[in-house]
């Protein structure tokens, strides 16, 4: 990972995580401890559009009992739409922060803040750095309604690359909103790959990670993540058995190395994208490095092994 000249509150989480089957760098925290139901009308949206009922949120710590049972680590986070629903994110960077160091055995906290706060959010991104240990930051364009490479967002990503931090943007479809009057409002011209690239040119030093097969623009994400070295795609969000043949032939070859295990939970449990992702011709020398080990040495793991064989220093 990038090594920025700020300093985190902490160092990286999950010391044993070599004795884990798997590292989901995909996981969504919808539900606050402090008995918050968390977002009941759009957890009912996105069951119905992926099948599985009402999608019921999940507090940091009953994440971690969940994802520990399962001899799992996890990087979770929230996702901050301020600008579009007018309401803070439930839960809480900070909590979720908080928690996740409760539980370092096999949580990663991410944050999310929507770069339409603007100058107090730059501020607050630094303070997560700083002060929380954050290891990331989530977009969400289509939802937060922006265009990666807008300007405006170019001070969030002087803070995350300073920092040494990880992006993570959702590109392609989008459950949100899908079927919904409207699509919920939701433009999808926003997640498009493409604008990802002009980011990692002008922040060369900034881990990124696409999310998401990015359906309908697979090729064009495929394309930036051979052509930029910090660039990396997770697999969440869709059951494999739906992954287009190109990504698993370049998950399986070209891009080994920068491809990551990611469920997008509660959309899709582990248990359902494991149970698929079996079934797909991925070499058994390549599995590890897709379930574990590069999400290890993209988060800085002490032990992660680097993409030529030898053991990384923390």
């Amino acid at each position: 990972m990038s090594t920025g000249s700020g300093q985190a509150a902490s160092a990286p989480s999950l010391q044993q995580w070599q004795d884990l089957a798997a590292i989901d760098v995909h996981v969504h925290a919808h539900r606050s401890v402090k008995d918050d139901a968390g977002p009941v009308e759009s957890g009912e949206q996105m069951g119905e559009y992926f099948g599985i009922g009402t999608m019921h949120g999940h507090t940091v710590p009953a994440l971690a009992a969940y994802y520990r049972e399962r001899r799992m680590a996890a990087v979770v986070f929230t996702v901050d739409s301020i600008s579009a629903t007018g309401d803070e994110p439930v839960p809480g960077n900070r909590e979720i922060a908080e928690l996740a160091a409760e539980h370092a055995d096999v949580l990663v906290p991410f944050a999310s803040i929507d770069p339409a706060r603007g100058a107090a959010g730059v501020r607050e991104a630094r303070i997560l750095a700083r002060d929380y240990g954050v290891r990331g930051f989530k977009f969400h364009p289509g939802v937060q309604g922006f265009y990666p490479d807008d300007r405006s967002a170019y001070p969030l990503y002087e803070v995350i690359e300073e920092f040494g931090l990880i992006s993570l943007f959702h590109t392609g479809q989008t459950g949100v909103g899908a079927g919904s009057r409207g699509g919920g409002g939701v433009r999808l011209k926003y997640s498009h790959p493409l604008a990802i690239d002009d980011v990692a040119a002008d922040f060369p030093d900034m881990d990124i990670i696409m999310a998401h097969p990015s359906f309908p623009w697979q090729d064009e994400a495929l394309s930036i993540a051979l052509h930029k070295p910090r660039v990396y795609i997770d697999l969440s969000g869709w059951s494999p058995k739906y992954f287009p043949p190109q990504l698993v032939q370049y998950a399986d070859t070209l891009l080994k190395h920068k491809v990551l295990f990611g469920s997008d939970f509660p959309v899709i449990t582990p248990e359902r994208w494991m149970e698929a992702f079996e079934k797909l011709p991925i070499r058994d020398s390549v599995r590890p490095l897709i379930l574990r080990e590069n999400a290890a040495r993209l988060l800085g793991l002490p032990g992660a092994v680097t993409e030529s064989g030898s053991p990384s220093t923390p």
